[in-house]
């Protein structure tokens, strides 16, 4: 009998492996039956974007189609968020796959057919608004895979639940929106989730390639403010001031030294970026008060809480040497934890990228210093965030045009590949679940 267990096990791994390529198969086809629908969704989504926490049409739109899949739908969770339950009616994990819905303010440039023309309020002013960053994309793929995985209802072990995103881009001010309300509004409870699975469109990425990583793929964002108080006086007595001015320069200076001297770069990158300086308003006046704004970008917890005692010290350091008074407010309105791939799931989902995409078109990818939302749900649950290829074949990835600008394009041939790794992830993590 011991000598017939390696026998049973080999032909279950033959057979297990035959009903995930024929799984594979049947789930390609199905997707190059519904690529044309799934072109159709993003081209309105694309022409009819929102901002964020604003996105109401959208939801109507999403609403409109989960219902006529006979899901169950909630609406106006984090504002405009839409979340749908697919039932298998069969004991099983919940698998949670989310999109984005936002647009960006943005004019676009690009001379297309379904071209954005729309606008929207930001602040009290009117912006044009864009889906410069691919989330009219993110939601077609994800209506694409509730099609598919809804007619394959009956292969299905447990639940599967669409989360459809407001704000990741970031709430208006004196708002909050995103992911971490989500969460806070009990998304993955009510059945409770047990793995979440997410993707990113990318400009630059061949179309027909998906890239991955284990562990951090996107980093942690910590916005902050320094204020820097010092003595006014004219510009031609500056020895009787106290100068924020150059205090604010020197601490600057000072902070690049804090990714540079003190963060081991050789095991993850860190950033620390001043964007906005505010201070003064006459060339022979010294004034009393200069005001720092940035943002901190880490790609591990250790490097994270490193920038958080080193930033503070660094200030007051300096302040204190020109007589000057320092607040660092941090984080300042606003933070997003590391976009973290669990290891153990993502050594689970390598095999179903690899099937699906082919081996050549599965790159295993460095992090990148921007930062995602989706990293709120990765907090509560193992997670998966992949990067999709958008880039046409012709155009060479130094001419594709950049996330957040007015360029921005994708095709909507790297669609497809969405579709099916959102599907096959899900199809396959229900099928290997104890």
């Amino acid at each position: 009998m011991k000598r017939l267990l390696p026998l049973f096990t080999a032909l279950s791994l033959i057979i297990s492996g035959m009903v995930s390529a024929q799984e594979t198969d049947t789930v390609a086809m199905m997707a190059d039956r519904i690529e044309p629908e799934v072109i159709k969704w993003r081209h309105h989504l694309h022409q009819n974007p929102e901002l964020s926490n604003r996105e109401f049409e959208t939801a109507k739109y999403v609403e409109k189609y989960l219902r006529g899949l006979g899901l169950e739908v909630t609406t106006g969770v984090a504002i405009t968020g839409v979340v749908a339950i697919l039932d298998s009616g069969k004991p099983g994990p919940t698998v949670a796959l989310r999109a984005d819905m936002d647009g960006l303010p943005v004019p676009e440039k690009n001379d297309l057919p379904f071209k954005s023309i729309a606008k929207g309020m930001l602040d009290g002013n009117e912006v044009p608004v864009m889906h410069a960053c691919g989330h009219d994309t993110h939601m077609a793929m994800l209506m694409g895979a509730a099609k598919i995985l809804t007619e394959m209802k009956s292969e299905l072990r447990g639940k599967v639940k669409f989360i459809f995103q407001p704000a990741e881009e970031g709430a208006p001010s004196g708002e909050k929106g995103g992911a971490e309300v989500m969460v806070a509004e009990g998304v993955l409870k009510n059945p409770d989730v047990d793995v979440i699975f997410g993707l990113h469109i990318s400009s630059n990425t061949d179309v027909g390639k998906v890239r991955y990583k284990h562990g951090g793929i996107m980093a942690a964002v910590d916005p902050f403010k320094i204020i820097v108080r010092g003595k006014q006086a004219h510009g031609a007595y500056p020895w009787k001031s106290v100068d924020p001015i150059t205090t604010s320069a020197q601490i600057i200076m000072a902070l690049q030294t804090v990714v540079s001297r003190e963060i081991k770069v050789i095991d993850d990158a860190a950033v620390v970026t001043i964007g906005s300086i505010h201070g003064g308003n006459r060339s022979n006046i010294i004034p009393n008060e200069v005001v720092l704004v940035g943002t901190i970008r880490t790609l591990n917890k250790a490097a994270r809480e490193h920038m958080y005692e080193a930033i503070p010290r660094k200030a007051k350091g300096i302040a204190d040497s020109m007589r000057a008074e320092v607040e660092v407010i941090l984080p300042l309105d606003y933070s997003y934890p590391i976009t973290f791939n669990d290891h153990a799931l993502m050594d689970q989902v390598l095999p179903t990228l690899v099937r699906t995409a082919g081996q050549e078109n599965v790159i295993n990818s460095k992090a990148v210093t921007g930062a995602e939302d989706f990293s709120f749900f990765q907090q509560e649950i193992p997670g998966i965030y992949l990067w999709v290829g958008g880039k046409p074949l012709d155009v060479s990835e130094a001419d594709s045009p950049a996330h957040h600008t007015p360029e921005f394009f994708v095709d909507d041939s790297g669609m497809k590949l969405g579709v099916k790794l959102l599907t096959n992830m899900t199809l396959d993590y229900m099928k290997n679940a104890k």
